[in-house]
């Protein structure tokens, strides 16, 4: 059953991925995957080039398409039958720092 429910869990979450920001990390260490999800207003992004000439971003032909995040509602990963334990990087933090620490904590793969 857990298998199914978490093939199915990986096709939403990689579906749209460039929509919603989600990606999934691999230890080579410990083999352990770590699946991301930017939580955030669903404001999107700012897309374009930066003109140095005007000071200002110039939006591009992709602005406001991808917000490059999910509001909280939106968040397929919660605590229950896939996820036992959640982690918030916090705003402005990469999440790959607090996945090295989480990843140092489990034994090396043989």
């Amino acid at each position: 059953m857990r298998e199914v429910e978490m093939a199915e869990f990986r096709k939403q979450f990689f579906e749209k991925r460039d929509h919603t920001g989600r990606y999934m990390i691999v230890s080579y260490r410990t083999g352990v995957k770590y699946y991301i999800e930017p939580i955030g207003s669903d404001r999107p992004a700012d897309w374009g080039s930066y003109n140095p000439g005007t000071g200002n971003m110039e939006n591009k032909k992709g602005f406001d398409k991808h917000p490059g995040g999910v509001s909280e509602k939106e968040s397929l990963i919660v605590e229950g039958k896939i996820f036992k334990k959640i982690y918030y990087s916090g705003i402005g933090t990469s999440p790959e720092g607090l996945i090295t620490q989480r990843d140092a904590q489990y034994p090396s793969k043989q």
